[in-house]
């Protein structure tokens, strides 16, 4: 296989030329103090219920190859029941061989990242069966709108990893649709990508296909990882076969997974946060020693999905007060264990609207402070997950500009501190046609993309447009001036080759 290269050029975005303004393209890192709800005896009580419910209750397992690994383990394995009880010592052996942090490198190697310690990404929205705009309406999710939300989050700096199919393509097979989303994720962008990991052929199909696109053979790529996953515990205290056999191929392969618990307080975890925390971590640290039993050493992220649901209707919500709590003492436990931090910014609203705006805003505030490296469904996530949006995408996106911007360090140097400029105005004066302020009037300030900053007169004048419709003219103008990242032709031909042998292999059966 041809040596693994820089490929990519830079966009009109990256340049900072015309078009719509956007932050430039970097590894973002939260240079502040997490925020930290829970104290140090709280912590230790829920590490401690976690562990009676892994050694006490323990995880039902479907999978008979997780089964036999545990067994092998020391871990107490009723096969009857096909429930696996562990103990605290093989925990700790466990988090003692998994990484704080690791890349994470695309086919750009300028797209590289760190997940781990103070780094943050942001991540597109993933698996809704619908998408929405404002010009088409609500429908059915299909490979044209997955592409062009690819297009989308190859467009915005502020979109660092891609997620698992975005929306998913209804009108291709099942079990083979996998194949057309990561030929999508691969040439049309050159960001990191979430693979299927619902059974070993897609997550194997990732990995390969990721190598082909870097020119490098698998065994650089589980030293340096390319392609990550979201493995879902499924809660209560329940673990997929397929899931399993996905993690399992990602561990052996050197590929980073993120054990994520889907946690409702009230549906799938007691009613307490304590409570849905302590069978959350649970759930998590299972799934981390499990990584570690395929491959000491294998990168593994802690994830947390909690939140509770509406008690009148049983339906989810996020962005709520107990949601970004979660958020945060989540996070602390990720680093009480050392371990990457997976974390979402979700909302519960069915349209682009104040509630989906004020949602996620709490839910980010709480992803990031909570100390979150990944935050996931970051772009472009609507009605609870059911729908990828495209207005919504551009609204986060602001929502990500302004948080990154946020997190810029405070600069304290000599000209920034600006006594000069102080001494030079007078009492009474004003800064407008100061020195300081002509030096750094284009740069001074975040420039939001969707935010309109005229007065009352103006924006009547302009056409009275709420963010709605700004958004919906962003989405539209974002596509227009997409570039797609340059590719060798010969990198092109073998994966639109591996594609159409994989999908010939697969056929009628699994993948």
């Amino acid at each position: 296989m041809k040596q693994e290269r820089r490929r990519g050029r830079r966009t009109r975005a990256d340049r900072g030329g015309a078009g719509i303004p956007q932050l430039p393209w970097t590894q973002v890192e939260n240079p502040y103090a997490f925020t930290e709800l829970a104290n140090a005896e709280q912590v230790k009580a829920i590490h401690r219920t976690s562990l009676r419910i892994l050694s006490e209750l323990g995880i039902r397992v479907m999978g008979e190859r997780v089964l036999a690994l545990f067994e092998a383990a020391g871990a107490l394995v009723d096969r009857e029941t096909r429930l696996v009880r562990l103990d605290g010592e093989l925990v700790e052996q466990a988090l003692a061989t998994a990484p704080g942090r690791f890349p994470l490198t695309p086919r750009n190697l300028d797209r590289r990242l760190e997940i781990g310690g103070r780094a943050l990404a942001f991540g597109l929205v993933a698996g809704p069966p619908n998408v929405h705009d404002c010009v088409n309406g609500r429908r059915t999710g299909n490979l044209s709108d997955y592409r062009d939300f690819i297009r989308l989050a190859q467009h915005f700096n502020a979109i660092h990893v891609i997620g698992n199919q975005v929306t998913a393509p209804q009108e291709l097979p099942v079990n083979s649709r996998h194949l057309d989303t990561y030929l999508a994720n691969l040439t049309l962008s050159d960001r990191a990508f979430h693979c299927t990991a619902i059974g070993r052929g897609r997550a194997l199909d990732g990995i390969r296909m990721t190598a082909i696109a870097r020119g490098t053979t698998l065994d650089q790529m589980a030293r340096d990882p390319g392609v990550i996953t979201i493995i879902s515990v499924n809660s209560p205290r329940l673990f997929d076969a397929e899931m399993g056999e996905g993690l399992i191929a990602m561990a052996e392969h050197g590929q980073p997974v993120a054990i994520t618990p889907f946690t409702l307080m009230g549906a799938m975890t007691p009613v307490t946060l304590a409570a849905a925390l302590a069978q959350q971590n649970a759930e998590a640290l299972f799934g981390v020693v499990l990584t570690q039993l395929v491959r000491p050493g294998a990168p593994v992220m802690y994830g947390a999905f909690t939140s509770n649901v509406d008690m009148r209707s049983g339906a989810p919500a996020f962005g709520t007060p107990e949601n970004t709590r979660a958020n945060m003492i989540a996070g602390q436990l990720a680093r009480r264990y050392g371990l990457p931090y997976r974390t979402s910014n979700a909302n519960a609203s069915n349209v682009v609207d104040l509630q989906a705006a004020y949602e996620t805003t709490m839910a980010t505030w709480g992803a990031v402070m909570g100390g979150g490296n990944l935050v996931y469904h970051a772009a472009g996530w609507l009605e609870g997950g059911l729908t990828a949006s495209f207005e919504k995408l551009i609204l986060d996106v602001e929502i990500l500009q302004n948080m990154i911007e946020m997190l810029r360090p405070l600069d304290v140097s000599e000209a920034a501190l600006g006594f000069d400029a102080v001494a030079e105005v007078g009492a009474g004066g004003h800064f407008f046609g100061a020195a300081h302020t002509m030096d750094r009037y284009e740069t001074a300030f975040y420039r939001p993309m969707l935010s309109d900053w005229t007065n009352y007169g103006a924006w009547e004048a302009a056409g009275a447009k709420d963010a709605l419709p700004r958004a919906t003219a962003l989405w539209q103008l974002a596509l227009k001036e997409y570039e797609e990242p340059a590719m060798d032709e010969g990198i092109r031909e073998e994966l639109e080759a591996y594609v159409a042998a994989r999908k010939k292999e697969i056929g009628d059966g699994e993948p």
